[in-house]
C-alpha cells in the first residue's frame, strides 16, 4: 500500500489532476446512484433512461464546478480549509444542478434524494482527500525522527509545518504548560502536559525537544531547561522574538540552546538618555574596534546616531571585517554616519593624538587590550606595553586633543589580581584615576571613567564555543579546575552598560556592572552535555558519552573572580551599574612608576618589571613565577655551559 501511494505521489502534477478528476467522476457517479438506491430501496432506478439523462447533465456540471473552484490546484498532501470549502460549494452546485435538471427534463426524483446525494458527495470527495492526507502523513514519518515542540503558541504552530515539510523530523506532539491547551489537537498534532514527555521518549523514542517560546523571559526558559536537563533528549531552540522582528533570524531556524537561557538572566531595558549623552551627533572613537567588546560597542554606537565613528584597530582583518559589517548596516538603514577605519596601535601616542584631532573626537571608548590571561603571562612586556602604556598614551592623547569623555573598558581580573593581565588592567585604571586628578585642578576638561565587568558570552576567549566544539567532537570537555567559577554577561548587554556608565562619569569614577551570580564552570559544562541529549562520563557513570577533564589551573589563573576591591560601593540611578571608591595614586608617583616600568620593558628586565608591579598599589599577588616565554628561554640558555652557548650562536 505504501509503495503504491509513494509511486502515485511521485507522478507529474498534470497526471495527478487527471487521476483525481477521474476518481471524482466515479464519486459523482456512485453518489448519484447510491442516493437513489438508498432512498427507493430498489435497483429499478438504475434501468430508467431518465435517470441516466440526469446523470449526464449533473456529472460535467459537477466536475466543471470543482475545476473552477480550484479543487485540483490544491496539493493532496496539504489539503486545508480552501479545499474543504471548494468541496462544500461544489457539492451544493452539483445538488442544485440535479434539482434544476430534474425540473426541466421532467424526470421525477424523490424529494430527499438530493439531500442524500449531497451528503454522499461531500463524504466521498472530501473523505478521500482527508484519507490520502492521513496516509501521506503516515508515510512521511516512516523515515523521520520524532521531535517534540515545547510551546503550542504561535511560534510553535509556525514551526510545526516547517519541520513537517523537511526530510529529517516530524512533530509527534506539542508540550504546553497551559491547561486549556492540553489534550487538544493542533494541526493534527496532540498537545500534552510535560509529564506526557516521558511516555513519548519511551514509546516513540523521541530524541529532540525544540523550545518554541521566544517571547518568554530567560528566567522562565531557565526553569524549563532545568526540567529537560535530566531527560535523555537533545534540547534545541528557535531565535528570540527580537532577532526575528529585526530580520536577523526566522522562526523556523533551529539552533543550540543559548547559554543566556541557562544563566536565566534577563537584560534590563537601557536608558535612552544615557545612551545618547556621549554619542548622539558626536564624533566617537573606539580603540580595539575589531575585538569582541570593541565591535559590539560599535554596533551599539551606530544605533545612537553619532556624526562620525572612528574605528581604531591594530589587526588589519579585524578592522576590515567590522568596517564592512557596519558600512552595510549604515547603507541598509540609511544612516547619515561617517565611518572612518583607522589602522594603528595604541602604543603610538602621536598616531592617536593626530587621529583624535583630525576627526574632532569628542568621546573615546578604550577597548584595546590584551585580555587572555595565559598569553599575557607568557608575553609580559607586550602585555604591559599594550595594557598599561596603551591606555596611558590614549588618555594623554585624549587630553591633548580636548576629548570630552574617555571610557576605559576594564575587567574583574583587575581586582586583587594574581596574574600580569589583571595587574596591567588595574595599572591602567590607576593611570586614568591619576590623570583625572588634573581635571579637578582645572588643567584639562577630559572626563575619565572606567567600567569593570566579568566574562562576556561569545567573546574570543569564552569557554562556551570551546565546550560546544568539544561536545560535537565527542569530548572530552577540558576545564582547568572543578571548582572554578566566573561571572558571565552577554556582549550586547555589556556594551550597552558600558555606554550608559560612561555617561554617568564625573571624573576618575570606577563603575562596576552587576553581573548577577557567579557560575561554576563545571556545572555549565554538565548542563551543556545533558541538553545535547548525552550523559557525562565519570567513575560513577563509566558508560557515559562525554568526559569532563580537569587540566589544572593555568599560569596566573584564579579560581574565583571579584568585582570590588573593598566594600565601599554605591548604587547609581541604573539598577545594573554601581560605583566604587577605590585607592588612587598621586599622578607624580604614578609617573615615576611608569618611567621605571618603561625602562624595564625596554631592557627586558623581567625581574624589575615584576618588582614594580608588586610595589604598585595594584594588590598583585602572583601564584606563579615569571612565565614569560622569551625570558625563560634565555634563562635556559644562560644555564648552559659556555661551549654550548658558543655552538648555539
Amino acid at each position: 500500500m505504501d509503495s503504491w501511494l509513494h509511486t502515485l505521489l511521485n507522478v507529474s502534477r498534470s497526471k495527478k489532476r487527471l487521476i483525481t478528476l477521474f476518481i471524482d467522476s466515479i464519486f459523482v457517479f456512485s453518489a448519484f446512484w447510491l442516493a437513489l438506491v438508498v432512498r427507493l430501496d430498489s435497483l429499478v432506478p438504475f434501468f430508467e433512461v431518465g435517470n441516466w439523462l440526469l446523470l449526464s447533465i449533473v456529472l460535467p456540471i459537477s466536475l466543471f464546478a470543482f475545476i473552477n473552484l480550484g479543487l485540483y490546484r490544491a496539493v493532496l498532501r496539504y489539503v486545508g480549509a480552501h479545499a474543504i470549502g471548494a468541496i462544500l460549494i461544489g457539492a451544493i452546485v452539483s445538488t442544485v444542478a440535479l434539482v434544476m435538471a430534474s425540473f426541466f427534463t421532467h424526470v421525477t426524483i424523490p424529494r430527499t434524494m438530493p439531500v442524500i446525494y449531497a451528503w454522499l458527495l461531500v463524504l466521498s470527495v472530501g473523505g478521500s482527500r482527508i484519507m490520502v492526507r492521513a496516509m501521506v502523513g503516515r508515510l512521511a514519518t516512516v523515515n523521520k525522527t520524532p521531535v517534540v515542540i515545547y510551546g503550542a503558541g504561535s511560534a510553535g504552530r509556525q514551526l510545526a509545518p516547517a519541520i513537517g515539510a523537511g526530510e529529517e523530523y516530524y512533530v509527534s506532539a506539542f508540550i504546553d504548560d497551559d491547561n486549556t491547551k492540553q489534550d487538544a489537537i493542533l494541526q493534527g498534532i496532540p498537545v500534552i502536559a510535560f509529564d506526557g514527555l516521558y511516555t513519548l521518549i519511551e514509546r516513540k523514542r523521541v530524541k529532540k525537544v525544540l523550545l518554541a517560546m521566544p517571547s518568554e523571559s530567560r528566567a522562565r526558559r531557565k526553569e524549563i531547561l532545568a526540567q529537560l536537563e535530566n531527560l535523555p533528549v537533545e534540547v534545541m531552540t528557535i531565535p528570540g522574538m527580537t532577532d526575528v522582528l529585526e530580520g536577523r533570524a526566522t522562526l523556523d531556524e533551529i539552533k543550540d540552546v543559548e547559554i543566556e537561557d541557562l544563566l536565566g538572566r534577563d537584560p534590563v531595558s537601557p536608558k535612552q538618555e544615557l545612551l545618547d549623552a556621549n554619542i548622539k551627533g558626536k564624533s566617537v572613537m573606539v580603540t580595539g574596534a575589531g575585538g569582541s567588546i570593541g565591535s559590539e560597542l560599535c554596533r551599539q554606537i551606530i544605533k545612537q546616531s553619532p556624526s562620525k565613528l572612528i574605528l581604531f584597530e591594530l589587526t588589519e582583518f579585524a578592522l576590515y571585517s567590522i568596517e564592512k559589517e557596519l558600512s552595510e548596516i549604515i547603507k541598509v538603514k540609511g544612516l547619515g554616519i561617517e565611518l572612518i577605519p583607522i589602522m594603528g596601535s595604541v602604543q603610538h601616542i602621536n598616531r592617536l593624538e593626530t587621529c583624535m584631532m583630525a576627526f574632532g573626537v569628542q568621546t573615546v571608548y578604550h577597548a584595546a587590550a590584551y585580555k587572555h590571561v595565559p598569553l599575557v603571562e607568557h608575553n609580559v612586556v607586550e602585555g604591559v606595553r599594550n595594557n598599561v602604556f596603551g591606555t596611558y598614551y590614549s588618555a594623554k592623547a585624549a587630553i591633548n586633543a580636548k576629548v570630552e569623555t574617555f571610557v576605559l573598558v576594564s575587567t574583574d581580573k583587575a581586582v586583587r589580581p594574581t596574574n600580569v593581565m589583571g595587574t596591567t588592567k588595574r595599572m591602567a585604571e590607576l593611570c586614568l584615576q591619576g590623570l583625572a586628578q588634573n581635571k579637578e585642578r582645572g588643567q584639562h576638561n577630559t572626563r575619565f571613567c572606567m567600567v569593570r565587568f566579568g566574562n562576556v558570552l561569545g567573546s574570543s576567549g569564552s569557554v562556551v564555543p570551546l565546550f560546544r566544539r568539544q561536545i560535537k567532537e565527542g569530548g572530552p570537555i577540558t576545564l582547568t579546575h572543578p571548582e572554578i567559577t566566573r561571572f558571565f554577561m552577554t556582549i550586547p548587554e555589556a556594551a550597552q552598560l558600558v555606554i550608559q556608565a560612561g555617561a554617568m562619569g564625573r571624573g576618575g569614577d570606577v563603575f562596576v556592572l552587576d553581573m548577577g551570580e557567579s557560575v561554576r564552570i563545571k556545572d555549565l559544562a554538565t548542563k551543556m552535555v545533558h541538553l545535547s541529549g548525552l550523559e557525562v562520563k565519570s567513575e560513577a557513570n563509566p558508560h557515559g558519552d562525554i568526559e569532563i577533564k580537569c587540566t589544572g589551573l593555568r599560569p596566573g589563573e584564579k579560581l574565583y573572580e571579584e568585582l570590588l576591591i573593598g566594600e565601599n560601593v554605591e548604587h547609581t540611578s541604573h539598577e545594573r551599574i554601581m560605583t566604587a571608591k577605590e585607592a588612587m595614586l598621586p599622578l607624580r608617583e604614578l609617573e615615576e612608576i611608569l618611567s621605571s616600568l618603561d625602562k624595564a620593558c625596554h631592557d627586558f628586565n623581567h625581574e624589575f618589571i615584576r618588582q614594580l608591579l608588586l610595589e604598585a598599589p595594584t594588590g598583585f599577588n602572583p601564584t606563579d613565577g615569571i612565565c614569560d616565554l622569551v625570558w625563560n628561554a634565555r634563562q635556559k640558555l644562560e644555564s648552559l655551559p659556555n661551549k654550548n652557548i658558543v655552538n648555539l650562536k
